[in-house]
């Protein structure tokens, strides 16, 4: 049997991590803990270190069933690759909005990062699948990704603002009662929308047109080296 003495406080204005980080070092670096003595930290801190190491597993496995639907639909590592590159892109819009924000990184705003994974693919998913039958269809590469861009702006972007428009009074209201989790869930997810949508335009044409390009090169070498074996 052990005594324990159990020290309990409320954190205003400031992230949960980043108060116990700080409590962590000065502990270490000022306090020297008699023999036998020895220091947890738990309640609300040890429950968000647990769901976010949860959290973690589950955008990894998210991010392979993706990649895996992706391969089944494109039958093309490359192509599967340049749609997961919506997942940065995303990302870059969620991060800046946490740092413009206060730059908590909670939970809510995990989840939000997590849900925009699903969001920031759709995009890239609509471009390909155009370019690809737009190819089929006799296309030249260059027309293609020109036309299938075209094509597909207008149902981009009126997905894009219909969720932006939904989620712009959830992000707006992280100072009402009871929003805290929906607040920073509905920012992260915005940010990423606006940036996924605005790079999305440009980064995945241009990808397309590169990796297909190498492609082709890499064909019509082994043409040639058969032409040049059946000679």
């Amino acid at each position: 049997m052990a005594r324990k003495i159990v020290v309990s406080a409320n954190v205003a204005g400031r992230d949960l991590l980043g108060v116990v980080t700080d409590m962590q070092n000065i502990i270490d670096n000022e306090i020297e803990l008699p023999e036998g003595y020895h220091i947890e930290y738990g309640g609300q801190f040890e429950s968000e270190k647990a769901a976010s190491r949860t959290l973690m597993i589950t955008s990894i496995f998210s991010i392979l069933v993706i990649f895996l639907l992706l391969f089944n639909q494109f039958r093309s590592v490359s192509q599967s690759a340049v749609v997961l590159l919506n997942l940065p892109l995303a990302i870059i819009g969620g991060v800046l909005v946490i740092y413009f924000t206060g730059g908590v990184i909670s939970i809510p705003a995990i989840i939000g990062f997590i849900s925009l994974f699903g969001i920031a693919t759709r995009n890239g998913m609509l471009l390909i699948s155009r370019y690809n039958d737009l190819r089929v269809e006799g296309e030249e590469l260059h027309r293609s990704v020109m036309h299938g861009s075209a094509d597909r702006l207008n149902p981009i972007l009126m997905t894009a603002l219909t969720s932006g428009l939904a989620l712009i009074p959830l992000a707006l209201g992280g100072d009402l009662s009871g929003n805290e989790i929906q607040s920073p869930l509905a920012k992260v997810i915005l940010g990423g929308l606006i940036s996924s949508t605005l790079l999305n335009g440009y980064i995945i044409p241009i990808m397309y047109t590169l990796t297909n390009r190498k492609e082709k090169g890499s064909v019509e070498q082994k043409e040639l080296l058969i032409e040049n074996q059946i000679k």
